[in-house]
């Protein structure tokens, strides 16, 4: 299978502790690029999470966003430290005795003093392992995305090969007709200059130009870029480099095609190349 590199995928997780969102976003990228918007809190998860990116994406511009809400209720029942607060109100009842003012002590202010007041602590540890959970259920969700895109552009890839087979067999079963079209062209120019040449001398310059015109190994070699091209996209994985590079080659021999060009049907065929060509170019740019 091959894999597109634009792709979107999205998990929420709740429990009791909270809800999570995971978002992963991706664009084409010459090579993988992974970016992270995390909570303060869970920054340490970024060398795993990246880790994981490494071992199953090849390329692509990746955005990793996790959103977070603590549930306030999962924090349980408030807890008094009773050592803590004995010792606060001693010491408050002592400034009193040594500034020699009586008042009567808030308990508000003992409850304000930092510890007094205690909350069981989340266990962090089973909120990272549910997070990272949620996290593999994204990436193969977002996997299965890019996989699904991939799949639509090797079938619009695999179209533009079969016109372009198509193309090459009109050129080349038109080039017989071509070439006697050009033999007769020939002679009757030398006619209506009234220039008698040797039979073997106008042989020989029939040859010339037909040997200038032959696009007999640009009609080969594209049929064999169309195999060359089928071949990579049945290998799969990571091909977007070498498809790129066929579409070099394509390109190549659509211009010489071009060039060579002495009939206007030859010249509409080159052009459709160009065309089907760039189609298939602007598909693999996002190709992993």
């Amino acid at each position: 299978m091959i894999y597109s590199m634009t792709a979107y995928a999205r998990k929420e997780v709740k429990a009791d502790w909270g809800s999570a969102v995971w978002e992963i976003r991706s664009v084409n990228q010459r090579y993988l690029e992974t970016y992270f918007r995390l909570p303060e809190q869970f920054r340490g998860l970024e060398p795993v999470l990246r880790e994981k990116f490494r071992k199953r994406l090849a390329r692509g511009k990746v955005e990793c966003h996790l959103r977070f809400e603590a549930n306030p209720a999962a924090k349980g029942e408030l807890n008094i430290n009773e050592t803590l607060a004995k010792q606060v109100i001693g010491a408050a009842q002592q400034i009193m005795t040594l500034t020699g003012e009586e008042s009567r002590l808030n308990p508000f202010q003992v409850m304000q003093w930092p510890g007094v007041m205690e909350t069981p602590e989340q266990d962090m540890d089973s909120i990272n392992t549910q997070l990272l959970e949620a996290f593999e259920n994204t990436l193969s969700d977002f996997i299965e995305a890019r996989g699904r895109e991939g799949s639509n552009m090797r079938s619009l890839i695999e179209q533009r090969l079969t016109t372009i087979t198509d193309e090459v067999v009109k050129v080349r079963a038109r080039m017989p007709e071509i070439i006697e079209w050009q033999r007769e062209r020939l002679q009757s120019k030398f006619e209506d200059a009234k220039i008698e040449l040797d039979p073997s001398r106008t042989e020989q310059e029939l040859i010339l130009l037909a040997q200038k015109s032959d696009v007999a190994e640009e009609l080969d070699r594209l049929d064999s870029h169309v195999k060359e091209t089928l071949n990579i996209l049945n290998k799969g994985g990571a091909v977007g480099r070498r498809l790129d590079f066929m579409m070099q080659e394509f390109n190549r021999e659509s211009n010489t095609l071009a060039s060579k060009s002495i009939s206007t049907d030859i010249t509409a065929s080159g052009v459709e190349l160009k065309v089907l060509i760039e189609q298939m170019r602007e598909q693999i740019q996002n190709i992993e």
